[in-house]
C-alpha cells in the first residue's frame, strides 16, 4: 500500500522533475550540441558546463534557463552520472523549477537539454526510463512470464521521479491501437510517463501483482500507478480515483485518460528519494546569472558581510569590557592575598580594613586610632609622660580639704 507521510516535503507546484537512462557512447557531447542548437534556434537563453570545481567529482552538470510563454522564466538543472559497471549507460536527473506554478501546455524540459526526435515513439539513446528496458514515448508491453511482470510493476510503483501508467488491451489491437498513448498528453508530461502494455490474458495476473498498492486495472481499461507514497492532498490518494474503465486503441484520443494522468501529475504528492538535495542544489548554488542577478547577489553578500562584521564588533566590545573587570577582579584578589591571615607572635592584630572602603575611610579610621593613642598618655610626677596601664580604671577624686568642707 502507498504509504503518505506529511513529514516528507512536498514537491512545489513549480517544479518539474524527472529521471532517466541515456544508453549511447557520448551523453555530455549530445547535451552540449543540442544545448547550443537550442540557443541559436532561441529556444532557450542561454546554458552552462559547470566546472570541476563547481560540482562533485562523479558528476557532470548543466545548467539552462529558458523563458515559457507569459514571459515566465524556468531554471533547469541537469545531473549526468554514469552507471556502475555499464560504462555505456549513464543516469541523468532533470529539475526545472519556474518563477509561478507549472503550465501544463508548458514545453517539457528534457527536449530542451536532449534532441526531440521526430515526435513521441521517435528513437533516442536518452528516452529510457530507470527499469530496465522501459522507454518514454513508447509502448512497453509487459513481460510474458508472470515472474518477470511482477518485477516490472513493483519496480515502476517504487519510481516516484515518474508516472507510470498500465494500459489493458481488451483484444489485440491494430497497428492504430498499437500506437503509444502518452502522443496525446501534454508536452511536459510525455518526457515523464511511462506506458505499460497488458495483453488480454494478462489482466489478472496484473491486478495480482498490484494488488498491495491499491491500484486494479479495469478490463478494456487504464490506470495510473500510485507510486510508493501516493498523493498528499485529501480525496487524491485513492488510487481508483486515477482508474479509466474505457480506453479505445482505434487512434482516437483518449480524452478520460488525459485528463486522469494530469491530474495526476498535477496532484501534491512528496518530493521523490534524492530530489531534494538536486533541488536545493538548483537554487542555492545557481551559476547562470544575468547581470541583473548577479549585481543583487553582490549586494546581498555586501549587506551580510556587514551585518557579519558589527556582529563581531559587539562581541570584541564584550569581550573587551569581561578581561577589564576580570583584570581588576584579579588586582583586588592579589592584594588581599599579600595580607597575612594571622599577624607575628608579639604584634598587636590590625582591624582588618574592609575591601570596599574608599581611602578616605581609610584615613578617617587610622587618625581615629591615633587620637585615642593620644589621650592614654598623662604626665607623671617626675615630669615625665608615661602611659596609664591597659587596665587601669578612671582615676579616683582625693579626699576634699578642710575648706571645700
Amino acid at each position: 500500500m502507498p504509504t503518505s507521510s506529511t513529514a516528507l516535503p512536498a514537491t512545489p507546484s513549480t517544479v518539474w522533475l524527472a529521471r532517466g537512462r541515456h544508453t549511447g557512447p557520448a551523453p555530455a557531447q549530445e547535451l552540449l550540441e543540442n544545448l547550443q542548437r537550442q540557443k541559436d534556434e532561441g529556444g532557450i537563453q542561454d546554458f552552462m558546463e559547470l566546472s570541476e570545481d563547481e560540482r562533485p567529482p562523479d558528476l557532470r552538470v548543466f545548467e539552462a534557463r529558458w523563458l515559457v510563454p507569459d514571459e515566465v522564466t524556468v531554471r533547469a538543472r541537469l545531473e549526468l552520472a554514469q552507471t556502475t559497471g555499464r560504462p555505456q549507460e549513464h543516469i541523468w536527473t532533470l529539475v526545472a523549477e519556474a518563477e509561478g506554478p507549472w503550465g501544463r501546455r508548458w514545453p517539457s524540459p528534457a527536449t530542451r537539454f536532449w534532441p526531440a526526435g521526430t515526435g513521441a515513439g521517435a528513437d533516442g539513446d536518452w528516452d529510457h526510463a530507470p527499469g530496465p528496458g522501459l522507454r518514454f514515448r513508447h509502448v512497453n508491453p509487459l513481460p510474458d512470464d508472470d515472474k518477470e511482470l511482477r518485477r516490472v510493476l513493483r519496480g515502476a510503483l517504487r519510481d516516484d521521479w515518474n508516472v507510470h501508467l498500465v494500459v489493458h488491451e481488451a483484444m489485440t489491437p491494430d497497428a492504430r491501437g498499437r500506437k503509444p498513448l502518452v502522443r496525446f498528453l501534454p508536452a511536459g508530461l510525455r518526457d515523464r510517463v511511462v506506458e505499460h502494455r497488458a495483453a488480454p490474458h494478462q489482466l489478472r495476473a496484473v491486478n495480482w501483482a498490484l494488488r498491495d498498492s491499491g491500484a486494479e486495472v479495469p478490463r478494456g481499461g487504464a490506470v495510473v500507478l500510485p507510486g510508493t507514497t501516493g498523493a498528499l492532498d485529501a480525496g487524491a490518494a485513492d488510487a481508483a480515483g486515477y482508474a479509466v474503465r474505457t480506453v479505445f486503441l482505434d487512434g482516437s484520443e483518449p480524452s478520460e485518460l488525459v485528463e486522469a494522468v494530469s491530474r495526476f501529475a498535477a496532484a501534491v504528492k512528496p518530493l521523490p528519494e534524492g530530489a531534494t538535495e538536486v533541488l536545493t542544489a538548483l537554487r542555492e548554488e545557481w551559476h547562470l546569472l544575468t547581470v541583473e542577478e548577479e549585481l543583487a547577489r553582490q549586494r546581498q553578500l555586501v549587506a551580510m558581510y556587514a551585518e557579519a562584521l558589527e556582529a563581531m564588533t559587539r562581541s570584541r566590545d564584550l569581550y573587551r569590557d569581561a578581561a577589564e573587570q576580570a583584570h581588576e577582579a584579579l588586582a583586588v584578589y592579589r592584594e588581599h592575598a599579600e595580607t597575612p591571615l594571622f599577624p607575628p607572635r608579639g604584634e598587636e592584630p590590625q582591624p582588618a580594613v574592609r575591601s570596599g572602603g574608599s581611602p578616605f575611610q581609610q584615613l578617617t579610621r587610622t587618625l581615629e586610632r591615633l587620637r585615642d593613642s593620644a589621650k592614654s598618655l598623662r604626665p607623671a610626677p617626675d615630669g615625665k609622660v608615661t602611659a596609664a596601664p591597659r587596665d587601669a580604671g578612671p582615676a579616683e577624686d582625693p579626699e576634699p580639704s578642710a575648706q571645700q568642707r
